[in-house]
């Protein structure tokens, strides 16, 4: 009977640790692409060009390493609980603020600080969510868990379609604030990560962990900017393009939208199971394939149902490879350093890949929208699909067991191994 409770009561703590990351995921994101659907709107209400205001979105996403470095330190120093309900009130207020403000450069400030909230949630919820489920279950958590992104975009959507036509935009940015609750829901049914506790190192041993995984560090960094590449690429200016290029009304733009963020969810479920078994690059390069196959479809044919569509598919291939990136490198990582070391690296992917809404934009200008997003994509997914086949795989490590390259006295994550 005992046995029976404690099961119980390992199974309830599984289940809080991921809806905890995945409601995190989800309203952080939800957070960041409202303003992705009202940039033309916050534009002409701040007298700036749709570019000016795209730099805002680079802006959060330049600032997202900061946020990873901060919280993932204090995530293996201090645990992985407290850190992520810091973060989320964090970026919670900015985003209310943002709703509040007067002028353009007052609203830059808003977006970087904002930046910082949103880099730190990533690492935290993922590592939480990654060492408190058994590794039988991590492709399809992990898929679960990153498609909060496209749930969060989906919610914004909903918002754009139901609050923007009566209110206008800045009380979408008020909406925005209620994720600070979720810190409650922490407080109260989250449980510390049992491998973090088993992990515990000082702080010399902790630098040491970092420089023998520098290498990887560095690959994971290529990694994410072609994934975060991949992604806002065909995400961020997606919206402006819609009513831009192809005049659609506001409720059809949200339409479209939700139905790809459907898509997306799909995907990220669908490739993050069969990771399980066809292992994760694998999984990853055919979704990345598949996607550049679809760039015709997704933005070539003036047609409401075939651009919806395409929309569906294309993030249905995007956030399918994404998808597989929590368990993907939360099992590159070391146990020591899981806090920190794949949200830095994943947030500093997100700072080079920050400008590609802002190019994207800059050449929709000069060229066309439907040129500026082709040609920049189908670029885009050839570099990741090649950095993904090009790496390392560590599918189903046991994160508790020495001998896989688990627990506190890991063996050196040397690139070159797991070619």
């Amino acid at each position: 009977m005992p046995s029976s409770s404690a099961d119980s009561t390992d199974r309830a703590n599984q289940r809080n640790a991921v809806i905890a990351a995945f409601l995190g995921w989800t309203l952080d994101a939800f957070d960041f692409f409202i303003l992705v659907m009202v940039i033309h709107a916050v534009a002409s209400d701040l007298h700036r060009t749709i570019p000016a205001i795209a730099l805002t979105l680079t802006a959060s996403l330049a600032t997202r390493p900061l946020g990873a470095l901060i919280f993932g330190l204090m995530a293996d120093r201090y645990g992985r609980r407290l850190p992520l309900m810091l973060d989320i009130v964090l970026y919670s207020v900015v985003e209310f603020l943002s709703g509040l403000a007067p002028s353009y450069k007052v609203f830059l400030i808003l977006r970087l600080i904002y930046g910082i909230g949103m880099g730190g949630e990533w690492g935290l919820g993922a590592s939480l969510a990654m060492e408190s489920i058994p590794p039988k279950w991590r492709g399809l958590v992990s898929g679960l868990l990153q498609e909060g992104y496209a749930t969060g975009y989906l919610l914004a959507a909903l918002a754009y379609f139901f609050v923007f036509p009566h209110w206008g935009w800045r009380p979408m940015f008020f909406l925005g604030g209620l994720p600070a609750l979720l810190s409650l829901f922490i407080r109260a049914k989250v449980k510390e990560s049992p491998v973090w506790q088993q992990s515990r190192t000082h702080w010399a041993d902790y630098r040491r962990a970092l420089a023998r995984n520098w290498r990887l560090f560095l690959y994971l960094v290529v990694l994410m900017t072609g994934m975060n590449s991949m992604s806002h690429g065909t995400q961020d200016l997606y919206p402006t393009f819609l009513t831009r290029h192809y005049h659609f009304n506001v409720r059809t733009t949200a339409t479209i939208t939700i139905i790809s963020m459907v898509g997306a969810i799909f995907g990220g479920l669908f490739f993050g199971r069969i990771s399980d078994f066809l292992g994760r690059r694998r999984a990853m390069v055919t979704a990345a394939i598949a996607g550049a196959c679809l760039i015709p479809l997704w933005i070539l044919v003036p047609k409401i149902a075939v651009i919806a569509t395409g929309a569906f598919l294309m993030q249905f291939m995007v956030q399918g490879a994404w998808g597989i990136i929590p368990a993907h490198l939360n099992e590159l990582s070391p146990n020591e350093i899981r806090g920190f070391f794949p949200g830095f690296a994943y947030q500093t992917g997100v700072l080079c890949a920050s400008g590609v809404a802002y190019v994207e934009s800059r050449l929709a200008e000069r060229f066309t929208y439907t040129q500026a997003l082709g040609f920049t994509m189908l670029t885009l997914f050839t570099f990741a699909a090649i950095v993904i086949a090009l790496g390392p795989e560590k599918k189903g490590l046991s994160f508790t067991d020495p001998g896989q390259g688990g627990g506190r006295h890991s063996p050196d994550s040397e690139l070159s191994a797991t070619v």
